[in-house]
């Protein structure tokens, strides 16, 4: 049974859409609130301050692009995590859609199971693995010391440099979140500074060569994620 604090808001314009999602959440255990356009969508969100946003993109009044955009406007919903739900699976919808601020995809039609499964997948980046609220992070083997800005994977330590280290700590911040480039130029190097095109491309290399190929991922024409 899932935990009852969280909130979880279902945006989708076809009722029966909307009823059987909402159904298997509250059946797990969940606060579940529902809307059916976009501008009810923001409306609900500033009145529930909801955890979790699961947004149609294809919507009456206003699209799930756009609504995605206004709420990251907002500073309240900077951290909420928001994902696309679509039968759409063209790689433009899903570059526009990450551009917005989406954290993440659900293809519709999907199981229960499968979509109870990726919901609390998604609520885990609520927890103690978001950035800056806790000093170490362990996956598997490998061992992220964010204040001690140290690497161990299987027990020897891993030299990074500062950026290096600091590309690694964000990914691995939302394991499955894919950042942008955008994002991690803002994050990594700052907005007073100006790097080539390859930066990102060749610090991604060295960590690869560092601890290995199979935890960060390239989300062709977005950015990067990390997974393990």
């Amino acid at each position: 049974m899932a935990d009852k604090s969280y909130k979880i808001l279902v945006v989708d314009d076809e009722e029966d859409i909307l009823e059987f999602l909402s159904y298997n959440l509250k059946k797990d255990g969940y606060q579940v609130y529902s809307a059916s356009n976009g501008q009810e969508a923001i409306d609900q969100a500033k009145r529930v301050d909801p955890d979790l946003i699961i947004l149609d993109i294809m919507m009456p009044e206003l699209d799930g692009i756009e609504v995605c955009s206004r709420l990251r406007e907002d500073e309240r919903f900077a951290e909420t995590v928001i994902a696309f739900l679509t039968a759409r699976n063209e790689e433009f919808s899903q570059i526009v859609g990450f551009d917005a601020g989406a954290d993440d995809y659900i293809t519709k039609p999907i199981k229960p199971r499968v979509f109870l499964s990726r919901v609390k997948a998604l609520l885990r980046r609520k927890g103690g693995n978001e950035e800056g609220k806790t000093t170490i992070q362990k996956f598997g083997d490998l061992e992220i010391d964010r204040e001690r800005y140290l690497v161990i994977k299987e027990g020897v330590e891993i030299v990074l440099a500062r950026k290096e280290f600091e590309l690694l700590s964000l990914l691995a911040s939302k394991p499955g979140k894919v950042f942008n480039r955008e994002k991690i130029y803002t994050k990594v190097w700052g907005t007073d500074v100006i790097v080539g095109n390859r930066t990102i491309d060749v610090h991604i290399r060295k960590v690869r060569e560092k601890i290995g190929d199979n935890y960060i991922k390239t989300v062709k024409g977005i950015g990067y994620k990390f997974e393990f």
